[in-house]
């Protein structure tokens, strides 16, 4: 049997907040859509970091959020577009950038990137 919980979805771009009802089996920008609530997104597969939100409260599950690493799902972040509500949540949406810098930023701005293997020219 499934549980239905309250999700507030305050959005940071547009200065809004919306709440939401969400099944616990149903992911939680699947239903935002059909409750008329346009939130960012732009893969739905949980591979890239632009539904990315910082939970406020509440417990969500996400197992199929490969865009995150666990270091930032340990700090809060989750991926709305394959995330389950485990209580009534309060969540913040993020920029995108932001979220991918905190990610993948150690690893950018090392020196230009060198290709091992020579091209192979036609």
């Amino acid at each position: 049997m499934s549980c239905t919980y309250t999700i507030q979805v305050y959005d940071r771009a547009r200065g809004t907040t919306h709440t939401l009802q969400v099944p616990d089996d149903r992911y939680i920008l699947q239903f935002a859509e059909k409750q008329g609530v346009e939130l960012p997104f732009s893969c739905r597969n949980g591979a890239c970091t632009t539904c990315a939100v910082r939970v406020r409260s509440g417990e969500i599950y996400q197992p199929e959020a490969v865009g995150l690493s666990p270091e930032l799902r340990k700090k809060g972040y989750a991926l709305l577009c394959v995330s389950y509500a485990r209580s009534d949540l309060e969540v913040e949406t993020q920029d995108e950038d932001e979220v991918y810098e905190l990610q993948f930023g150690r690893y950018f701005a090392k020196g230009k990137v060198r290709n091992a293997l020579p091209l192979d020219e036609d």
